[in-house]
């Protein structure tokens, strides 16, 4: 039984789809004025898991992941390069997918534009004016009216009497309450304009996603995510729009990455203390931070640090020396245990760390098989390979994982060094031994001595 944690409802339900064998997911995707950062990896590649899950369980899965290209952040970046906001777009877009094939994630089944969806951003507000719940105000923006909304505020748990007391924001007069948030913006001068009923402008940021979602799924559908800053307003604010403008549910079940924090501060653009996917590429391979950003519960926080990316290459390692030597083979050995095991995990809330946890007891087994029974050991390494796939993970040769990114003229002067290394072994000569596993060390490299032989691989 798979059981999800529903943001709406605060507990672990079971998880039922709307049809049977179907389900739709969608998913508050990048707003493209800069480079993606390590949070959003952690919100990106946490959907991506939970998406391959899904399809190995059995559903037909389509996955919607937007990109908001009109924003006040896009033209003011455009505005300071002094570039038209198509090109900011582009530019950012083809970095973002660079970023996520390099992370082995797999690309949504629809990833819809904003600006592709003109004239159904623009019939939702209007249904939304029809039915009372937004207005034109006097200078012709749009806003919606949170008070018409019964129960606004259900997802983040927040009352609207005090938030309404608490309120901080700028007060603008045409808002006939602070809280009332843009639909439509009238256009101002040189910045990228639509034409509507209510004159030239743009759509606000959260009117976007609900008629992107319900044109891609319906206006009812299985789960809605995002990271953990959408929760409010964001979402709360596409619960309001889409529910008054349809008067059904809008989404089952709400769900939310955890945040990533960097030096103990949450991760974010906005605090300057965020470190880009590709700059975290530079130093690290593309699986091990894939690794280390599911080996933690998707909705726990967790910080980026050297150590911990240290960490995730040393598990990995583990794991491609298990399959190190092995041939490729079909999985028939009887893995009913070990997978079982992993599913049960998988299901209670994708619980990443202990379906790990699974893998690693396999791992145990077929260094264990490799001494008694290779036919075993092969079977058990591709099943252990098939599962790892489920997350995204194990699907390198394990020799060009454990040399790490050496190039080949830094291949040739390791393996001559450990060649070295074994003849001074084989001469008993242990200072000279010594001497050069040092000089491996510096270059970051480790040696294992067996019966079988040397073997080195990259540990930084």
């Amino acid at each position: 039984m798979l059981q999800i944690y529903n943001t709406l409802t605060k507990q672990k339900e079971e998880f039922k789809p709307l049809e049977e064998g179907k389900i739709g997911i969608y998913v508050c995707g990048m707003t493209v004025y800069d480079y993606c950062h390590m949070g959003h990896a952690r919100m990106l590649v946490g959907f991506d898991m939970i998406t391959r899950y899904l399809r190995y369980r059995g559903y037909r899965v389509t996955y919607v992941r937007n990109i908001t290209d009109v924003d006040d952040k896009i033209i003011k970046r455009a505005a300071q390069e002094g570039a038209e906001f198509e090109e900011v777009v582009k530019r950012y877009i083809q970095a973002m997918d660079e970023d996520a094939q390099a992370l082995k994630m797999i690309p949504p089944d629809l990833e819809p534009r904003a600006t592709d969806h003109m004239a159904d951003i623009i019939q939702l507000i209007q249904t939304l004016i029809d039915k009372g719940y937004a207005y034109v105000a006097d200078n012709g923006d749009v806003y919606y009216e949170v008070s018409k909304f019964q129960n606004y505020g259900k997802l983040a748990r927040k009352d609207l009497t005090k938030m309404r007391a608490g309120v901080r924001v700028e007060v603008i007069t045409e808002k006939r309450d602070p809280l009332d948030f843009a639909l439509w913006k009238t256009a101002k001068p040189g910045e990228p304009s639509w034409p509507s009923p209510w004159g030239r402008g743009r759509p606000g940021w959260h009117i976007e996603c609900s008629a992107m979602s319900m044109k891609c799924l319906h206006n009812h559908f299985d789960i809605h995510g995002g990271g953990p800053d959408l929760v409010f307003p964001h979402h709360e604010n596409e619960i309001a729009q889409s529910e008054a403008a349809t008067g059904e549910k809008f989404v089952n079940t709400w769900m939310h990455v955890g945040s990533l924090l960097f030096r103990d501060e949450k991760m974010s653009k906005s605090l300057g203390n965020f470190c880009t996917i590709r700059e975290a590429l530079k130093d690290f391979s593309p699986e091990v931070l894939r690794y280390f950003l599911i080996s933690s519960h998707y909705r726990s926080q967790i910080n980026f640090s050297e150590s911990a990316i240290h960490s995730a290459q040393q598990a990995l390692a583990r794991f491609y020396t298990s399959l190190r030597g092995l041939e490729q083979a079909i999985d028939d050995i009887n893995m009913q245990d070990y997978e079982q095991r992993f599913q049960a995990a998988m299901d209670d809330d994708f619980n990443t760390p202990e379906a790990l946890a699974v893998l690693f007891e396999m791992t145990h087994e077929i260094n264990r098989l490799k001494e008694i029974n290779l036919t075993q050991a092969n079977q058990l390494g591709a099943g252990l390979k098939r599962l790892g796939g489920v997350l995204g993970l194990l699907q390198q040769d394990p020799e060009t994982f454990l040399h790490g990114c050496a190039n080949s003229a830094e291949i040739e002067k390791i393996t001559q060094l450990v060649q070295k290394r074994v003849e001074a072994r084989q001469n008993k000569d242990w200072q000279v031994a010594d001497k050069i596993r040092d000089e491996l060390t510096e270059l970051g490299v480790e040696v294992e001595d067996s019966a079988e032989g040397t073997i080195w691989r990259r540990v930084r």
